[in-house]
């Protein structure tokens, strides 16, 4: 779940507990409209587009064969905003870029910052449109575009909308911890429909497959006891979208938590901090960083209980030269108490290697 918390610190070991969950509103509630809510937000201190899924080369066997990953966040530099340079640091724009290769178990991965203007860095404010170089995600009527290109990998996706989008939370307004304005405005677009191209290496695919496009913008930190958090973003194969999150303490113990369900045609049923657990049931260590992950786990919220497993144990990401952080974040399969598998999404880990610097 891609979640920035920027208020004070530019230095880059300081920047990834805004980098990662969701942090807080402000305190005067803004009602959501759109298209405009769905640009960007400048007077906000931080904001992030974060859109993840899986993609197959056989539209038959609809089997993953990848994972990919786009994320872009925007900080706002409060000390620079009364700069009258054109080349003053007011706005900085990050992107992480991710590709899984399920056949070749490897996951690729890169990482950009830049301030924004110079015609480097780019954010629409009346709908989304992002770009940092030639990395862009961009909205036209319900069509998405969403491209990357990275030593190693590329992909250039169309992404369709086949749902209305979800406001987590109070309309929109999602609570992030057990203070009162430890919140974040965040809507999720699920079950996006993705096709285009993807190259691993020297070997192009033709691609298609199923998205999830998180939006989330705050001005204020975390709870100051919370080290990291767990999340989950899922497509069901029947049309539903589940969101979990948790975060923890350095005890391993549980802060705060959350998420919704929306079944396929119906209304959003929105996790009360209670309903929500993440029990884990195993763990791989990295052998770069020597961290232990979670990569299976059991999560239970209001009336269901599922499994996640990760399809590859190794999708560790290294953002030290962006961010300032390594985190895990991962195609992943969803069961139900069965047993049978329900859906496919992504997890996400922070706060493994070492907490949050807040």
């Amino acid at each position: 779940m891609a979640s920035p918390l920027l208020r004070r610190h530019l230095l880059l070991g300081s920047l990834w507990p805004l980098l990662g969950l969701p942090a807080a509103a402000t305190s005067t509630r803004q009602e959501l409209q759109f298209p405009r809510d769905l640009g960007a937000h400048p007077e906000s201190g931080i904001e992030w587009w974060y859109l993840t899924g899986w993609l197959s080369t056989d539209s038959a066997a609809q089997q993953p064969a990848f994972g990919f990953q786009l994320t872009f966040f925007r900080s706002r530099v409060a000390t620079t905003q009364a700069m009258k340079s054109a080349f003053a640091a007011k706005q900085l724009i990050f992107a992480h870029a991710a590709v899984t290769d399920l056949k070749g178990a490897a996951m690729l991965h890169d990482q950009r910052i830049a301030r924004q203007g110079l015609g480097i860095a780019q954010v629409r404010t009346e709908d989304t449109g992002v770009n940092l170089r030639d990395w862009s995600l961009r909205r036209s009527a319900t069509h998405y575009t969403a491209a990357a290109s990275a030593n190693g990998f590329d992909f250039a996706l169309n992404l369709i909308e086949t749902q209305p989008l979800i406001l987590q939370g109070e309309r929109g307004l999602s609570r992030k911890g057990p203070q009162a304005g430890q919140q974040s405005y965040y809507y999720s677009l699920p079950q996006l429909r993705a096709s285009g191209t993807l190259r691993i290496g020297k070997q192009q695919h033709s691609v298609q497959g199923t998205a999830w496009l998180d939006h989330e913008w705050s001005d204020t930190l975390l709870h100051p006891q919370a080290v990291g958090w767990d999340w989950i973003g899922m497509n069901l194969f029947d049309g539903s979208a589940l969101t979990a999150f948790r975060l923890r303490d350095k005890n391993g113990g549980t802060l705060w938590a959350g998420g919704s369900l929306r079944r396929s045609g119906g209304p959003v049923r929105d996790f009360a901090a209670h309903e929500v657990s993440f029990e884990p049931q195993r763990c791989w260590t990295s052998t770069r960083t020597h961290t232990d992950y979670p990569v299976a786990w059991r999560v239970q919220t209001p009336g269901a209980s599922y499994t996640v497993k990760a399809l590859l144990d190794d999708q560790e990401l290294d953002s030290r030269a962006s961010t300032g952080a390594i985190y895990w974040e991962g195609l992943s399969e969803l069961f139900d108490s069965a047993g049978q598998l329900i859906g496919r999404g992504y997890l996400e880990m922070t706060g493994y290697a070492s907490p949050l610097r807040l």
